[in-house]
Parts: C-alpha cells; sequence; structure tokens
C-alpha cells in the first residue's frame, strides 16, 4: 500500500454507526419537523443520507454511473417505506467501502465532481458526521462522534472556510473560545450549536 494512502486512510465506520444509532429514536410524527438544514424537513434530511451513502459507496468503489454522477442539486431521491432497515445498511456499505485502501488512492467522482480520492473520504465521512447532528438535533437525540471523525471534519471544513468563494458549506458561525470540538464543526459547517426545533418550527 503507498504510504500516502495508507496515512489517509480514514475508518468511516464509528460516524456511519453513531448515524444509524439515532434512526430508532426518530418518531414517525418528527418526519415533517423542522432541520438545522433550513430547506429540509426531517423526512428530507434521511432521504438526503440514504442518496449520499450510495453516492460515496459506489465513489469508493469507483462504480462510476448515475449514482456517482447525479447532482445533488437536480433533488432528493424518494425515501424508502423501510428506511429504518436500508438506511443502517446503506450507511454499513458506505463504511465498507472506504475500508478499501484503492477508495483512497486516485481520483473518484461523486456529485458529478471528479475528486482525489483521499479528499472524497473525508467528505464523505463529512458529510454524516454533520447531518448526523442535524438529525440529532432535530429529533431531540444525545450525539457524540469519535473524537478522530470531528477532527478530520474540523480540518476539511477549517480548509474550505479559508475559500468563502469555493466552499460549499456555507458561512462559518462563530463559536467561542475553547468551545467543544463538535460545536466548533457546527460552527464551521454554517449551522449555529444551540439551533433547536422550537426555536425554529
Amino acid at each position: 500500500m503507498d504510504k500516502h494512502t495508507e496515512a489517509a486512510m480514514l475508518d468511516l465506520g464509528p460516524a456511519t454507526r453513531r448515524v444509524a444509532d439515532l434512526l430508532e429514536g426518530v418518531a414517525d410524527d418528527r418526519l415533517d419537523g423542522p432541520t438545522p438544514c433550513p430547506d429540509y424537513t426531517v423526512r428530507d434530511l434521511l432521504a438526503h443520507l440514504a442518496g449520499l451513502a450510495v453516492a460515496f459507496r459506489d465513489a469508493g468503489r469507483k462504480a462510476f454511473g448515475p449514482t456517482t454522477d447525479t447532482s445533488p442539486q437536480s433533488g432528493l431521491p424518494p425515501l424508502d417505506d423501510d428506511w429504518r432497515a436500508a438506511l443502517p445498511r446503506r450507511l454499513d456499505e458506505l463504511a465498507a467501502a472506504w475500508r478499501e485502501p484503492d477508495a483512497w488512492a486516485g481520483t473518484t467522482r461523486a456529485g458529478g465532481v471528479v475528486l482525489p480520492g483521499e479528499v472524497a473520504g473525508l467528505v464523505a465521512l463529512n458529510e454524516v458526521l454533520v447531518h448526523g447532528w442535524d438529525l440529532a438535533r432535530a429529533t431531540g437525540q444525545e450525539y457524540a462522534p469519535d473524537d478522530a471523525s470531528l477532527e478530520a471534519s474540523r480540518a476539511l471544513l477549517g480548509s474550505a472556510a479559508e475559500d468563502s468563494e469555493q466552499s460549499p458549506f456555507g458561512r462559518p458561525v462563530p463559536v467561542p473560545d475553547g468551545a467543544p470540538l463538535l460545536d466548533q464543526v457546527v460552527g464551521l459547517s454554517g449551522r449555529r450549536p444551540d439551533w433547536s426545533p422550537s426555536a425554529n418550527a
């Protein structure tokens, strides 16, 4: 294995499992409620998570086609009726794809964009981690990602924030000095760490 590829690899499993653990706490009467993503209800957020899990799974496998080449701006996929079973399975497949060294090597595609494998892997991790926070906040659940995932997301988001013209994550929200690592990541992703459904219903 190339030493650079080995150094770049991260296990997405802790982040994907943490999100999967949230799903049992999503009651049906929450599905039409607000989330920290202004344009997404909880149902929309779940559909987005399902779609990105498939897209980045196939990006990791370098199995190019509609799942890797369709822009996320083209609309959300429908949410599976059995999403409580289907979404954890897709998240597991995503993590498995990125445990392969070849996923992190060379280039791949996601959302129709060509990216270095190591960047695509970090973007996949960040998408899962941040949207996991969105889901937890929207449904009133605790959320404690692992430190390695948080550090990787903070590095990715911090780098993007330095180039606000190209950042896809929105304008960062300042957080106090010494804020918890999760709050730093949330702020860098353009979200308010104190967001709550009651204040945004």
